[in-house]
C-alpha cells in the first residue's frame, strides 16, 4: 500500500526529532563550548562572521540577525555579520576571482585576530566555506563549522565541529542546525553575556 502524505510528513517529522535528539545526547558540551568561545570573543571586542550557502547561507543571516537584534532577551546588539548578505562584494569576488573564493576573500578583508567564524556545511565539503575557513586560521581566527552526516572536510579542519549526523539529508541537517543557532543565540544571552 502507497504511504499517504500523512504518513510522509509523520515519518519525517520522526527523522527530525531523531536527528535532533542524538545530536544533542552527543554535542551539549559542544553547544555550550561554542557559546564559550563567541561571547569571549565579544567580550575582548571582536566579532563573529557567518558563512554557508543555500539555506546556510539563510541560516547565516537568520543568527546574525538575533544577534544584532534580539532574539529571546533584551540586551544590546552584539557584533555578528553574515558574509552571504553583500551581493556586490559576492558577484565582484566571484567574477574576478572564482566563486570559490566568496568567503575567503571577505575573511581576509573583514577579519580580525580572535574573532570567530561560524561555517555553515551540511556536507562539510562546501569549497567556499572550507576556503574561508583556511583564510580564518592563517589570522588567528577561531573557526567552528556546523555540518551533518560524516561531518565532510570541515569536521576536523575547524577548531570546534557542531556535527549532525543522523541527518539523511540536507532538510533533516538545515532542521537540527536552526535548533543549534536558536541554542547558542539563546544561551549565550542568558548564561554567557
Amino acid at each position: 500500500m502507497k504511504p499517504t502524505a500523512q504518513d510522509y510528513i509523520l515519518a519525517t517529522y520522526e527523522e527530525s526529532l531523531s536527528a535532533k535528539k542524538a545530536f544533542v545526547e552527543q554535542n551539549i558540551d559542544k553547544i555550550i563550548m561554542a557559546c564559550e568561545l563567541i561571547s569571549q570573543s565579544m567580550k575582548n571586542g571582536r566579532k563573529l562572521m557567518i558563512v554557508g550557502n543555500g539555506g546556510s547561507a539563510a541560516d547565516a543571516q537568520h543568527m546574525a540577525a538575533e544577534m544584532v537584534g534580539r532574539m529571546l532577551v533584551e540586551r544590546n546588539p552584539l557584533p555578528a555579520l553574515a558574509l552571504t548578505t553583500d551581493t556586490s562584494n559576492i558577484t565582484a569576488i566571484a567574477n574576478d576571482y572564482s566563486y570559490d573564493a566568496i568567503f575567503e576573500k571577505q575573511v581576509q578583508g573583514l577579519g580580525q585576530k580572535g574573532d570567530v567564524l561560524l561555517a555553515i556545511s551540511t556536507s562539510g565539503n562546501s569549497k567556499n566555506v572550507i576556503k574561508a575557513v583556511e583564510a580564518a586560521k592563517e589570522k588567528g581566527i577561531v573557526t567552528i563549522s556546523v555540518t551533518g552526516g560524516a561531518g565532510g572536510v570541515l569536521k576536523d579542519l575547524c577548531d570546534l565541529n557542531l556535527n549532525v549526523e543522523l541527518g539523511k539529508n540536507s532538510s533533516r541537517i538545515q532542521e537540527t542546525h536552526i535548533f543549534i543557532f536558536h541554542s547558542i543565540v539563546d544561551v549565550m544571552d542568558r548564561f554567557f553575556l
